[in-house]
């Protein structure tokens, strides 16, 4: 079994994920909750999220799950300020809700292109919103704004999910710079095709796997482990002078 860092700054720090209930957003979870950090998180699967709640009930700190959907505001407000109340100050944010339904040019209406960037991108800029007083009371903190490769290879078939992930890099460089005075670190972690169980399920044909063989420079299958671990890093205090960068975690496809 390989042994993997430890940070010891994530000890007792507060940490709000998005979309956490599953997938990647589940093992990012577990992994801070590993890590001893006081854990929650929002997601719209409320059976999903109570039970991965539940089994890490035992830990140093026991994760709060707060159920909502990203896209009413209102909604994530009032999950973050329950995390708030419980933890206190929330200094690490991960916003990783998403959804890449696959859809075509010709069936985007306005409302579903509505839909998709309050999914993909909106939150992502309120939840930071919410969080960023709390980062500057605290002296600093972080904030991982998830984007996605999909945009860079040039990836078709989802035309708003793809624009949206092309522009949370922008996002991440604005609020890099207007918050970078308070020591607030603002960073884009890019996953590439992760094998996550849904993934798997709905996209990963052969068809799929012979691209990603093609594509990837390391062919194993890139697993949600690999984009958490490239998450508590950003978290911590040793990625100190990291801020406005993109963190490709991907086997070497872009």
């Amino acid at each position: 079994m390989t042994d993997h860092a430890r940070y010891p700054s994530l000890a007792d720090r507060t940490v709000f994920i998005t979309g956490g209930a599953t997938g990647i957003g589940a093992t990012l979870v577990e992994e801070f909750v590993m890590q001893g950090a006081k854990v929650g998180f929002v997601d719209i699967d409320e059976a999903a999220g109570k039970a991965l709640a539940s089994a890490l009930a035992g830990a140093a700190h026991a994760p709060v799950f707060c159920p909502a959907d990203v896209t009413d505001i209102a909604a994530l407000d009032a999950a973050i300020d329950a995390v708030r109340g419980r933890f206190g100050p929330i200094t690490v944010l991960l916003n990783n809700a998403a959804n890449d339904r696959r859809h075509s040019i010709e069936d985007t209406t306005p409302a579903s292109w509505d839909a998709g960037v309050a999914v993909n991108l909106k939150h992502q800029f309120f939840a930071a919103q919410n969080v960023a007083g709390d980062m500057r009371q605290a002296g600093g903190g972080s904030i991982v704004n998830f984007g996605s490769i999909s945009w860079m290879l040039k990836q078709g078939g989802m035309p708003v999910y793809t624009t949206s992930k092309a522009a949370v890099q922008g996002l991440t460089r604005s609020l890099a710079r207007d918050l970078g005075p308070f020591n607030i670190r603002v960073n884009t972690l890019v996953p590439g095709w992760v094998m996550t169980e849904k993934q798997v399920r709905l996209w990963v044909d052969d068809a799929a796997r012979e691209d990603i063989a093609r594509g990837q420079c390391i062919n194993r299958p890139l697993l949600a482990e690999h984009i958490a671990r490239m998450a508590l890093f950003l978290a911590a205090d040793d990625s100190a002078m990291c801020t406005a960068q993109d963190f490709v975690v991907d086997g070497g496809w872009v």
